[in-house]
């Protein structure tokens, strides 16, 4: 008898609380963490996107806000009861209480991939376990180390924060990750069947989207401040940012705009209140960031 194929919907939900990117996870069925899937209605959801927003609201109790499409993941190995063919989604909201039909709840992205937050500086994990591990794994493949330097900043290559998928494949291949050989440990939490792929997949078009569209204001309230904004991008590219160079940046962008108000603070100095300028999206082609470069390495 052949495979039954399941299509399903899923979705990487992400919001920024208290300078921590999080994602919203269930549970699934053998215990581990999961991004929250739900199947398709052929009949009742028009569009995959409707579907998602359908079921995020049913299972979660989140109204999505912005959402694009990811990828769709497939491979044959991922699920051993069907073939299961998820179509993923990237969704950032603000972060709420949860309700639902499904027990959910927001977990540090960072969790599940320690090596891409550098904002203490160089990850221990990546000197204390990844480096030596891949060290042995390249043995003296030349290809191999060349692809292990290159993905995570070793032996002076220079670390690229959108790699963060191919890093994760690299952890994969070298068995170092505990998805690659259920029941052994391996560096960073992990989750259900390949969904910490999923999760690396959608951190990295997050990054590399910082740099040519807006979005970074859908984790925003509608009134925030410079250091708020910053705090936010710095929370998602896993880095310190200049603070002047930042502002210049976004001041140079017009992308925001001065609403006269300023934060009340019974401490310190009160700061301007700030709201995203619509107007940017017909002024410019790709009104992103254009990051600047790390405290320390300005560039």
């Amino acid at each position: 008898m052949p495979m039954p194929v399941v299509v399903g919907l899923q979705a990487v939900i992400v919001a920024v609380t208290d300078e921590v990117p999080r994602i919203l996870t269930v549970r699934h069925d053998g215990g581990e963490d999961a991004l929250p899937f739900g199947p398709l209605d052929p009949d009742g959801d028009r569009t995959l996107e409707l579907g998602v927003r359908r079921w995020a609201r049913e299972r979660t109790g989140i109204e999505l806000g912005y959402a694009e499409q990811l990828y769709t993941f497939g491979d044959a190995d991922r699920d051993a009861g069907a073939r299961t063919l998820s179509v993923a989604y990237l969704a950032l909201v603000r972060q709420g209480r949860t309700a639902g039909t499904g027990a959910a709840e927001w977990c540090d992205w960072y969790g599940y991939l320690p090596w891409e937050d550098w904002r203490d500086g160089r990850p221990g994990v990546l000197d204390r376990e990844i480096a030596p591990a891949l060290a042995r794994w390249a043995g003296t493949d030349h290809e191999r180390r060349d692809r292990a330097e290159i993905a995570f900043g070793l032996r002076g290559a220079a670390w690229d924060p959108v790699r963060v998928l191919e890093r994760y494949e690299l952890l994969y291949e070298a068995g170092l990750v505990a998805e690659a050989h259920r029941g052994r440990p391996g560096v960073g939490c992990p989750m259900a069947l390949d969904h910490r792929r999923i999760a690396a997949t959608a951190l990295g078009r997050l990054r590399g989207k910082l740099t040519y569209r807006p979005v970074v204001f859908e984790l925003l309230p509608v009134q925030f401040t410079l250091l708020q904004l910053q705090r936010v991008v710095e929370s998602l590219t896993g880095t310190r940012l200049h603070k002047q160079n930042f502002r210049r940046l976004v001041e140079h962008g017009r992308l925001v705009e001065g609403t006269g108000a300023v934060t009340a603070s019974s401490r310190g100095r009160p700061a301007e209140l700030f709201r995203f300028r619509p107007e940017v999206l017909r002024e410019r082609p790709a009104p992103g960031l254009g990051l600047p470069g790390r405290r320390g390495t300005d560039a």
